[in-house]
């Protein structure tokens, strides 16, 4: 375990090295990252400003609960990227390659990219939950800060478990699906609002199928004093049992890739 930190944390120190060789290139694209999520920023604002509330949830509320998706996805993003482009690295051979090394593949997979241009949208999800936690009213006991972190925590690892998904079945279809779009950068879109706001058939959805809402929306019930029920904070432990469905689909996909001959 001991070598396979200090090897990540070894390719971690390539990719920031190959990054600050054009330190211009990688401001600009961290400037952009931010811009972009800024522009989702900017469209929570006019609307709390013309309804001030929705369901009932303020605006220092709703960018708490943004902010912890916002950060929850970047994370993700930043590095599990290798599975969101996995789709290039079966077309390309790349991954026959991995496939020789003497080392995981999920872990080689994982250190094959990691963006670190996502800083500037993991800055702005970083002011977005101070500014949540300073002006929402919460009480904040030492429960609800551990509820806080568990949120984040788990949530990347249930988007980093959707872009393992997605390369999964690129085992079977070699090119990417962009509907599984719609779980990545849709799920970060509607994450903006506590999922409650989007009817009953998207809640079911988002808790028994793909777990959004048990790190999202019922933690954050407890967080913001809406419950004082205890296992709404620990809910998010519940959301990590995605990861034993994840694995296995990853192997099954394995067992059966046939390479690209590229």
């Amino acid at each position: 375990m001991k070598r396979t930190v200090k090897l990540y944390f070894h390719f971690l120190t390539i990719h920031m090295e190959s990054m600050m060789q054009h330190k211009m290139s990688f401001f600009l694209t961290s400037l952009g990252q931010f811009l972009i999520s800024f522009n989702v920023f900017l469209g929570v604002y006019f609307m709390m400003a013309r309804f001030h509330q929705v369901e009932g949830f303020s605006y220092s509320q709703v960018l708490l609960c943004f902010s912890v998706s916002l950060m929850a996805f970047t994370l993700a993003e930043t590095f599990f990227r290798g599975f969101d482009t996995f789709n290039t690295m079966i077309a390309n051979g790349e991954f026959d390659r991995i496939l020789l090394r003497p080392h995981n593949t999920v872990f080689l997979v994982l250190c094959n990219k990691i963006e670190l241009t996502r800083v500037g949208r993991l800055l702005q999800a970083v002011v977005m939950l101070w500014f949540g936690v300073v002006n929402s009213g919460v009480e904040w006991t030492v429960s609800r800060t551990l509820t806080v972190v568990l949120m984040i925590f788990s949530g990347t690892l249930i988007f980093a478990c959707i872009f393992i998904i997605y390369a999964s079945i690129c085992f079977f279809t070699l090119e990417g699906l962009e509907f599984m779009n719609v779980f990545t950068d849709g799920a970060r879109e509607y994450g903006k609002y506590p999922v409650s706001i989007y009817g009953k058939t998207v809640m079911t959805i988002c808790t028994y199928l793909v777990p959004f809402a048990l790190f999202q929306y019922y933690p954050f019930l407890y967080v913001i004093g809406r419950t004082q029920d205890i296992r709404y904070a620990l809910l998010p432990f519940l959301a990590l049992l995605f990861c034993l469905p994840t694995a296995l689909f990853w192997r099954f996909g394995l067992r059966r890739y046939q390479s690209t001959g590229s």
